[in-house]
Parts: structure tokens; sequence; C-alpha cells
């Protein structure tokens, strides 16, 4: 009888990718993977530090699982990625009933970990945060969700120190996997059915800055050249590291997806420098335009941080101005929140709550009216998607993506998923594209 495996993961998508390889070598030594954590033989929290959001769930669900060790004992319970790194003992000193902590350089060493807790003479605690700046996880086995993407890891860690991020510090410094071994990844996420990849890494722009045998330019003409790939995407990317090369080559690419994900966080030269963001805003509006000068039908999406130490109101409304400006497809937006550790947290200028929240829901309000504009240019053309599956909310309403990554909703007709299908924009919204599935006639 196979043992079952709960994991709760949390945080960006290099998490996810992380979860699967940890899932695939679980399965070697007998486990799958269970949504039931009441079932579970071992659970694992797979953690995010970002936000201070984040560790909060997770010490809730920690608080969560301290009735099912004192009802079975013989359950194994650890905690793996980046709050990990960050807190080490201090995890099992505030909740002593977890058996194991992992930082983020020591996936590979998790099997030989949960096989001393399953033994007899099992260690009552073990912290291991080793590796975080040197470990790069290769030949681990991935069980990945089915589905027509593969989230593909190319490189680890990040060297830029944004004032406001811990990842520096948990993920430690940027390593760059080898190109052939990426290639390799690629061509088994294909032959497995995944008809997209997504290139992964805290700044992809710098990859191979290190071992120097390809930059990512190099690389993205590699992967669009594998047999079988129909979509290759990426994130995320530094404005300081994108290069000419790389938008040539997206430019000239044929399964290069026309989106760039470009964090600006900020519109303004002096917030961007308390940030340590090493751009003005002139550099990266010149960046915007070799993009759109290159590439004009391509989508241009970004992160913006409002509410960081020091901004004022007339930091607010240069931000806004600039935002009318640069006219993103969409954007990610996010209210400032002090992180112990990180050079912010210790800044003069603290923004009141309240006055963040106001900044935020004026900042959102520009970017829809913004969003809603762009697509609404869409009405009436017709849209390549790759078709993911039903809808959440119905499930004879499909959804799938274009290349420059807009949502779209259609009828169902006879596409499956991982076919690429027509669908002529029938209602722009802000968020989603909705339409017809060409040759069908029912709109959503």
């Amino acid at each position: 009888m196979a043992k079952k495996v709960f994991m709760g993961v949390y945080g960006c998508q290099m998490n996810f990718a992380d979860a699967e390889r940890m899932e695939g070598e679980l399965h070697g030594i007998g486990y799958e993977r269970t949504d039931d954590m009441e079932s579970a033989d071992l659970i694992l929290l797979h953690t995010c530090c970002v936000r201070e959001t984040a560790e909060d769930k997770v010490y809730g669900k920690i608080g969560e699982i301290k009735r099912l060790k004192r009802e079975r004992p013989e359950l194994i319970f650890g905690i793996t990625g980046c709050m990990a790194q960050k807190e080490q003992e201090k995890l099992i000193r505030r909740a002593p009933h977890i058996d194991f902590v992992l930082g983020t350089g020591r996936i590979g060493e998790l099997v030989e970990t949960v096989k001393r807790f399953e033994a007899p003479e099992r260690p009552r605690h073990l912290v291991d945060i080793e590796g975080a700046d040197t470990e790069i996880p290769e030949n681990m086995s991935v069980v990945r969700k089915s589905g027509v993407s593969a989230w593909i890891p190319i490189m680890y860690g990040c060297n830029n120190f944004c004032t406001y991020c811990i990842v520096p510090y948990v993920r430690g410094r940027e390593r760059s996997r080898e190109p052939q071994d990426i290639i390799r990844e690629v061509e088994e996420a294909v032959h497995d059915g995944f008809r997209e990849v997504t290139l992964l890494g805290q700044n992809v722009n710098s990859y191979g800055k290190d071992h120097k045998k390809a930059d990512f330019a190099d690389l993205l003409k590699a992967v669009d050249e594998v047999e079988g790939i129909e979509r290759v995407r990426f994130m995320t990317s530094h404005p300081k590291d994108l290069s000419d090369k790389l938008i040539e080559t997206i430019k000239n690419g044929r399964h290069l997806c026309e989106h760039f994900h470009l964090p600006v966080q900020y519109g303004t030269d002096r917030i961007l420098h308390a940030m340590n963001r090493v751009y003005t805003v002139a550099d990266y509006k010149a960046l915007l335009r070799k993009i759109r000068e290159a590439v004009p039908h391509a989508s241009i999406t970004t992160d913006l941080i409002v509410g960081f130490p020091g901004e004022t109101d007339e930091d607010f409304r240069e931000m806004i101005a600039f935002l009318r400006e640069a006219r993103y497809d969409a954007a990610y937006t996010f209210i400032y929140s002090p992180h112990s550790g990180t050079p912010a947290a210790e800044m003069d200028g603290q923004v009141p709550d309240d006055v963040k929240h106001k900044r935020l829901h004026e900042l959102m309000a520009v970017q829809n009216e913004i969003s809603l504009e762009i697509n609404e240019r869409l009405k009436g053309e017709t849209v390549e998607v790759l078709v993911e599956g039903p809808s959440k909310g119905d499930e004879g309403v499909w959804t799938g993506r274009t290349r420059t990554d807009k949502i779209v909703l259609w009828r169902h007709g006879a596409e499956r998923v991982g076919d690429l299908a027509h669908v002529t924009i029938t209602q722009p919204q802000t968020w989603v594209l909705k339409g017809e599935l060409i040759g069908e006639g029912q709109s959503v």
C-alpha cells in the first residue's frame, strides 16, 4: 500500500517547480500525493517568506498540524523552502511538533531525511540549511501536474539585493543550470505531452553570467528549436539585464511568446534608488520603446509596489503619470510591508496603512482602465489560444491563453486540451477576453 504525502505549497512559480521535483523524488520511495492532510503519512509545507502574509499562512497551517501529530506521533512533518532557510531552528522552538527543517539548497536531501524519520530510531529533530549558495538540484525525478504548460527552472538565487526583498538572503547567489540540462528537461516535458514551457528564475536575464556557456538569448533560441515545442515563456526579468540581443531573439523566434513581464516596481527615480533597482525611469522608458519598436504586438506586464518607505503624495502622483504613459497590458500591484532582515524595514518614513490602501486602490483603478482600453482593441480580432480546458465557473466554457498571455474564454466545441484553437473576440473585459470559437458559432 502506497504511503501518502500532503504537500502545502506557498509562494511563487519557483516553489511550485521545486515541489514537483520533491514529489518526484518521494514517488521513488513509495509516496503518492494526497489532498487529505488527515490521511497523510508525511506532511510537507514548502514555504515562502517574500511577504509576511505568506508566513502567517504557514504558521496557521503549522498550528493545524499540531493536533495530527498529537494523535499520530509516527506522522512525519517537515518544513522546506524559503521560510525554512530564513527561520531555521526558530521554527522548531516555536513549534516542537515539526520534525525537520530543510533549507532552499537541500531539496536533494529530502529523500534521505524522510528515510531517517521512517526508521525505528528516528531523530528527535533535524535542521539543515546548508548549500543555499551552491546547490543546483539536478537529476531529480519530476511529477508534473497534468496540463499543457511545464515549469522549467533555469537558475536559482539572486544577486540584486533590492532593499525590500528577502530572496537573495534565502535563495542565495545566482547559479545557472547547464544549458544541456535545461534542453534535456524541455525535451522530456514535450515528450510527456506538454506543449508549452515557462523558463523560471529570479532574474532570467542574467542567466549564464556565471558559467558563460550561453546567455539567456542563446538559451531561448535553443529551446525554440526543440522539436514539438509550441510555446516558450519566461519569468521573471530584471530591466537592467534585458538586452537588445534578447529583444531581437524574441522578435525572430518561432515559438517564443511575445510577452515581456518587466517589473518596474515604481515610477520615480528617488524611490527606485531607495529600492536599489539600479535603473532610472528614463532607462526603463527607453527599454519599453525598444521592445515596442521591435515587437509592436507584444504585451508588457509589470509589478508595482505602493507605500514604500518615504513615498510622498508627489511621488505617487508621478507614479500615476508614469503608469498612464507606460500603458501596461496588466500590472501586479502590491502594498509594501516591512520584512525583517531587509534594509527597507529599517528605513525612516514608513507609510501609514490607510494611506497605502488608498493609493493602491487608485493605482489599480488607473491600471484597470488602461487594461480595458488595450483589450477593447482586440474586439473582432481572431486570436490563437493554447487550450487549457474547462474554466472554473462553467465546464461548458473553456479557457486558454494567447501568445501574449491574455486569458480567453469561449463556449466549448470539439477542441481538446493542448490544441491550438482560434477564437474571435466578441467581448473584451479588463482581465479576460470572451469570444467565439472559429467554426462553432457560439459566443460565451
